[in-house]
Order: structure tokens, then sequence, then C-alpha cells
């Protein structure tokens, strides 16, 4: 008995060297980082490499945000992968309608009882592309020569990010100004991360339609043309309004003093009592005595 145990020991301990070899599950795949645009079809390669028994348990798993999910357990789609994913030759995972929600890591997992070592997995990244929307832009519509104005542009639907171009009267902008000889007379930076066209101090030159377009791996968005006019200060003009301003001021001031100086503006006042006598009403006659110092009255009809 403790020759046979020996042997046995032998026999796992030389395999290498031997050529014997003992089975074990063992899990490969054709593509561990698919990616693909949203609405499409897409496999999540699982392929069980080697195994010795015959119906291995088959489970998928969905890891997104810390969080673990099942998508196949016990022969059965789970979730909303029910009407929308199926089981492709035995252990890949087919999910016929994605949606960006789908970016995920994804684990197949294969349990094989009668096998020396029982459980593989291997762990497949998805990655769901999306076309970006129509980005949001904003064009200043008049600037003065001289002066700072900043252009935005964004969207945040499109995955991977997006990144952003301007152009000018269909023309594309580089990134900096000072980079092209073409654009030296303007003082621009653009942020193709952030969408941002920033003009340290305009001219005229800088004036035209603008428009910026959103671009990621899976597409490009196009915002409308909007119309950025550069115009001159007119210093003659805003002296001159300022001087009419002060002298119709002026103006008004005198006048209110000549007003207040000729008593326009001043009320009579009374020094005296005065004394208005209360009206009588119709029939009555008033008598004042000498003892009582103060009025009676009788009344008179005529009948």
């Amino acid at each position: 008995m403790a020759l046979r145990r020996r042997t046995l020991l032998l026999l796992l301990l030389l395999p290498p060297m031997l050529g014997y070899r003992i089975l074990a599950v063992e899990l490969t795949s054709s593509n561990t980082k698919p990616v693909v645009q949203e609405f499409q079809r897409v496999e999540l390669s699982c392929i069980i490499k080697s195994t010795t028994t015959p119906n291995p348990r088959i489970e998928w798993k969905k890891i997104k945000g810390g969080e673990t999910s099942y998508v196949f357990f016990d022969s059965k789609m789970q979730g909303d992968f029910v009407t929308r994913a199926e089981i492709l030759s035995r252990t890949s995972l087919v999910i016929k309608n994605t949606t960006r929600m789908d970016t995920a890591t994804y684990r197949c997992e294969v349990a094989a009882p009668d096998d020396a070592n029982i459980v593989d997995e291997i762990n497949i990244q998805l990655t769901v592309q999306v076309k970006p929307v129509t980005p949001r832009c904003r064009v200043p519509k008049a600037v003065p020569v001289g002066k700072t104005a900043t252009l935005h542009c964004h969207e945040n639907e499109g995955y991977p990010e997006s990144t952003y171009s301007w152009y000018r009267n269909s023309e594309p902008l580089p990134t900096d100004s000072k980079s092209n000889p073409k654009f030296h007379n303007s003082s621009f930076i653009l942020n193709p991360g952030t969408g941002t066209l920033v003009f340290a101090a305009v001219h005229k030159g800088d004036t035209g339609r603008y428009y910026c377009i959103a671009t990621n791996d899976a597409g490009s968005a196009k915002c409308e043309e909007q119309e950025m006019e550069i115009y001159d200060l007119n210093i003659g003009g805003i002296v001159g309004g300022v001087l009419v301003v002060v002298v119709v001021l002026v103006l008004i001031t005198l006048g209110i003093c000549c007003a207040y100086r000729r008593g326009y503006f001043v009320n009579s006042k009374q020094t005296g009592k005065s004394y208005k006598t209360p009206a009588k009403p119709d029939g009555v006659n008033y008598i004042q005595t000498d003892d009582e110092g103060d009025f009676r009255h009788k009344s008179s009809f005529v009948i």
C-alpha cells in the first residue's frame, strides 16, 4: 500500500519530464478586448481549450463600477440580456443589440468537476463606442477690436470622449494661430479637449462664420454656423455723446435754479387764522344771546 502511494506521488511530480499531463479545464479567447459601435452585434469569445468533463457548468458575469451581476446563470440569460443575448458554441456570449451601458468587463467562468483543475475563468473587456451628438456651440455676435473673445463647443453623449475642431468660413483653424503663418495676425488658442477657442485680442480679420465639429472613434457631429462680427470703437462718437449728456444736465440744472429764484416752487402760506363760516342749512336761523354768548337756532318753516 505504501509503495502504491509513493508510485502515485511520483506520477504526480514527474509529468513535465515524462510528457504525462493531468487534464485541467483551460479557457482561451480569440479577442479579449472587443470594440463595437452602439446598437451593433458583438461576440464575447470564450473557448474551452481543454477539459475532461462532458458537461461543464458555464457562467457569465458583468463587472462594472465595482459591482458584479449575472449575465448567464443556471443555463439561462439574466436581467435585460434575456431578450438580446444568447450563448454561442456552448460558452461564448453574443449580445445582439449593444448599448452604451454594456461597456464593462465580462467574466466567463467554467466549472469542470471531472478535471484536476476544476475551475477556470477569463475576462473580456467590452467597449461600446457611441457617436457624438450635435455639440452645443456659443459664439459671441459682436466684439470690439482689441478685446478678448471665447467660443465654446461641447457635447456629452459620445464615447470615447470627443475631441473638437473649429472652422471659420469652412476653413479649419489650427490649435495655435502662431503655428500657421496664414493666421499670424490672429491671437487665438484652441483646446481640442474642451472645445474652447480663445482670442486674446480680436482684429477685423477674425470676422466670419464659425462652427465646431465633435469627433470620436464612432463618428462626428457638427453644430450650426454662427456669425461673429468684429467692429471698431467710435471714440469720437462716444466722447460727443458724453458731452451732449453733460450739456443737457447743465441746462436742466440752470433751469431749475432760475425757477426757484423766481418763486415758481414756493407755496403761499397763511399767516393768520382764518375762519370760514359754515354754511347754514335751509330753514335754520341762528340767534346769539348776550347771556349765553353762544348761538342758538330756531326753526322757521313756511307752512
